[in-house]
């Protein structure tokens, strides 16, 4: 798509890159068929061709209105459009420009910012734990609507305190430690089964995710550099594998070659990868290297926090096969205890990290009946990241829809990876839903008795 960059914009980076991204779209139309959105409204300005022309025309000089930034505001960025895209079209990062851009010219009523403000300040605060469990407490005297954003308290158990020759680094995040922090527990005792220890940098917070995406780019920067820094001392030194043989899934060991490690902060062995149970924070770790290219202090450091960055479906190769070497007749075992799973995919799993189909294979390898939905698995289920509180009708429709092609699966437990998806689809089900690792350990637990 040719692009004639207003000189505002045409000696930024910003421009530059939105250019380059424009440049590559072909206008075929193929991402409009997997758009949640314009499946549900059927505008062309509420599917991924659309939105780009209308960042296009912002970066030639047209004046944006509130229309502009609606359209935008719709979007989930759940990516699938690049999926599906044969051409490439990096359309989260065009998005990510072409919302600063039309934010900065189009001033947001009062009470939009003032709810933008609470949720980009509430959820990565300190304060968010307390405030979620005084809403825990008064849960039953909640109104409906507000009762589904508020889950019910959850028993964190025990973390491991085992130490072992391999080591990665956990992320506790902001809003699972509060919502579901049985997650964080639940991914350090599967590793420690498998002879991996989990350290938390103490000073590692927010991934950035939820500021950057409500267009506060710079606080969102500073949350990452943060976080770089917390990391820099236990990965110094780690190698950059991919997942393969030798990479921090496949039992990697550091060869002749390559430079001695440092001596980690807590006296333990060199930290191989940095792990992620929440897609959504993986997502946008894996992509600090690019968020962060064009700071001179940070870019490269970025550039190895993101080569050292696995979500922690990455890792069951190496967890399958050594459960299975410890435990001859484990599948066998599991398949005859556990309960039949109804696997729901996140957005920025199979779309943002292009993970797919890992979960279910590794799973079914140990013996869990483990199915996805027949029906539109790859389409988002509203959450979002903030997206089901800013866009409550839309994020609803969608996770009723995607509610049903799960429950059609006729599971006893729903599981996902992401702790946005999680919340949002429990909000509308009885059945229960939970992150695949916390049923994974709940079985280990039961053979282990």
């Amino acid at each position: 798509m040719q692009t004639t960059l207003a000189p505002e914009y045409a000696h930024t980076p910003e421009g530059q890159t939105a250019e380059a991204i424009l440049r590559k779209c072909v206008h075929c139309g193929f991402c409009t068929a997997t758009c949640p959105t314009y499946q549900l409204l059927g505008d062309e300005l509420d599917g991924p061709r659309g939105r780009i022309y209308l960042m296009k025309q912002v970066l030639e000089g047209h004046t944006p209105t509130r229309k502009t930034q609606l359209h935008l505001d719709r979007c989930l960025t759940c990516r699938n459009c690049e999926s599906t895209c044969p051409s490439g079209v990096d359309y989260a990062h065009l998005l990510d420009i072409g919302r600063k851009l039309v934010d900065a010219k189009v001033p947001r009523p009062a009470g939009e910012r003032a709810v933008r403000w609470a949720l980009k300040e509430g959820i990565p605060s300190p304060l968010f734990a307390p405030a979620l469990a005084l809403g825990q407490a008064v849960r039953a005297l909640l109104p409906a609507s507000l009762q589904a954003k508020v889950p019910p308290r959850q028993n964190a158990g025990i973390v491991p305190t085992r130490t072992h020759a391999r080591r990665v680094l956990l992320l506790a995040g902001c809003a699972q430690p509060a919502m579901a922090p049985n997650i964080h527990s639940a991914t350090a005792r599967v590793l420690d089964a498998v002879g991996i220890q989990s350290v938390v940098a103490p000073k590692a917070g927010c991934c950035g995710a939820v500021k950057f995406h409500l267009n506060d780019q710079e606080g969102g920067k500073d949350q990452m550099r943060a976080n770089i820094d917390a990391w820099w001392p236990y990965v110094q030194g780690a190698q950059q594998g991919g997942g393969q043989e030798g990479g921090a899934g496949g039992g990697s060991r550091r060869g002749e070659g390559d430079a001695p490690r440092r001596a980690q902060p807590d006296g333990g062995a060199a930290v191989e990868a940095i792990v992620m149970n929440a897609s959504g924070c993986g997502v946008t770790v894996k992509e600090y290297a690019h968020i962060l290219q064009h700071d001179p202090l940070y870019a490269d450091k970025a550039r190895h926090i993101s080569a050292l960055t696995r979500d922690v479906s990455e890792m069951l190769p190496h967890i399958v096969a050594t459960l299975q070497a410890q435990h001859p007749g484990l599948a066998a075992t599991i398949a005859a205890q556990a309960p039949t799973l109804a696997y729901h995919p996140p957005c920025t799993l199979q779309h943002g990290q292009q993970l797919k189909g890992g979960v279910e294979q590794h799973l079914g390898a140990l013996g869990f009946d483990i199915r996805v939905a027949a029906c539109e698995a790859h389409l988002c289920c509203g959450s979002a990241g903030t997206y089901s509180v800013l866009q409550p009708e839309l994020a609803t429709t969608l996770r009723d829809r995607k509610l049903g092609h799960l429950q059609a699966v006729q599971a006893q437990v729903l599981v996902s990876a992401n702790i946005g998806c999680i919340t949002h689809l429990q909000s509308g089900t009885s059945t229960p839903v939970q992150h695949w690792v916390e049923v994974l350990d709940a079985v280990l637990s039961a053979i282990n008795k």
